[in-house]
């Protein structure tokens, strides 16, 4: 340190000849990087090096991932996966043979940590065809954990939200994601029941400048940027400005929720919820996952201006009724408060049902 602190006193003194000093070749770099650390991107590919390295121990590569995910919460160290070309070798992290649960886990947070509010690191995941393989772990087995299924739904959410292109990719042949997220609605691990619910609600709330007609056609924009708009800079989020509707989820999801039978799956799993604690048996209905599946009803009936059949509507006003009855429920104010909805809201969805 104080040799460093020598030369550069000594070569900050203005030169008789005006001459710049000639660089120090006998600089170590490693003390170098001590004295002022190593860059993000080196030690984002230090981590990943160690990440894929099978030879190390599990705990080691679970480390290495979680520092790496540290790093990818800035934008910019997220945008760099691309240039690093890492984005592949993380992806496979989800299916080779040497990644453990907890590798594959930590994997997965780093994916979805990655592709938050990100359109730039949704485009470069998604040439990858992620979906298929994300989608594969949805299914309850002896394979995948709930802590797994949960952290999915994670990085699912990462590229799925405002992203219409990604959401228009799970119809493509061999998917399956629409058909196991309504599985997942009947997740025997609640937390996953209520990151699916919540998923499709963020999905359906519409972003477009109007809302869509019956007629669920994938916006012509998705494929042709206006070329009458001024040039934009790119940068993270340059696509939501020169294709706007890129962010308009709503008509996709609300087609795909129709097709798929997932509202039905919704309401079953308000009015009769499946067991939860560990014997197996209803201890009480939760209530975080009752806010999230009203929210979703609120926003498909109210937001989305959508019918429910006579059938689900003669089931869904017995339940509120039901619920409302319930001694120390506080009637229609205390189911508002209890599915954080104000009183205007919840009668908007009482209409709906009636």
């Amino acid at each position: 340190m104080e040799s460093l602190l020598r030369w550069g006193i000594q070569n900050s003194a203005p030169g008789g000849d005006g001459a710049a000093p000639e660089p120090r070749k006998d600089l170590n770099p490693e003390i170098i990087d001590m004295i002022l650390g190593k860059s993000d991107a080196e030690q984002m590919k230090e981590d990943m090096a160690i990440a894929i390295d099978h030879q190390r121990s599990e705990d080691e590569r679970v480390d290495a991932l979680d520092h790496l995910e540290m790093l990818i919460e800035q934008i910019d160290n997220a945008n760099n996966l691309e240039k690093l070309k890492m984005w592949e070798p993380l992806h496979e992290l989800l299916t080779s043979d040497s990644s453990t649960d907890p590798v594959v886990l930590q994997a997965l947070w780093v994916i979805g940590t990655a592709l938050q509010n990100n359109p730039a690191a949704q485009d470069s995941y998604l040439k990858l065809n992620p979906l298929p393989t994300l989608a594969s772990f949805l299914s309850p087995s002896t394979s995948t954990t709930p802590q797994l299924r949960s952290k999915v739904i994670y990085a699912l959410s990462g590229l799925l939200k405002q992203n219409a292109p990604a959401l228009a990719s799970m119809e493509k042949e061999g998917t399956d994601g629409w058909t196991k997220l309504r599985q997942g609605l009947q997740d025997p691990d609640i937390s996953v029941r209520r990151k699916i619910a919540f998923l499709l609600d963020a999905l359906l709330i519409s972003t477009e400048s109007t809302h869509p007609s019956s007629s669920f056609s994938t916006p012509s924009s998705l494929h042709t940027p206006n070329s009458n708009q001024a040039p934009v800079h790119a940068n993270s989020h340059a696509v939501h400005l020169t294709n706007p509707e890129r962010a308009g989820t709503s008509s996709l999801a609300l087609e795909a929720m129709k097709k798929h039978d997932i509202l039905p799956a919704i309401i079953e799993g308000l009015i009769n919820p499946l067991p939860y604690g560990e014997d197996g048996d209803i201890v009480e209905p939760d209530p975080e996952f009752e806010e999230k599946g009203v929210g979703l009803l609120r926003t498909y009936a109210v937001n989305c201006n959508c019918e429910f059949s006579p059938e689900q509507k003669q089931a869904l006003r017995g339940w509120i009724e039901k619920e409302q009855d319930k001694d120390g429920s506080g009637g229609e104010k205390g189911l508002a408060e209890r599915w954080d909805l104000s009183g205007g809201e919840l009668r908007q969805l009482m209409q709906k049902v009636e």
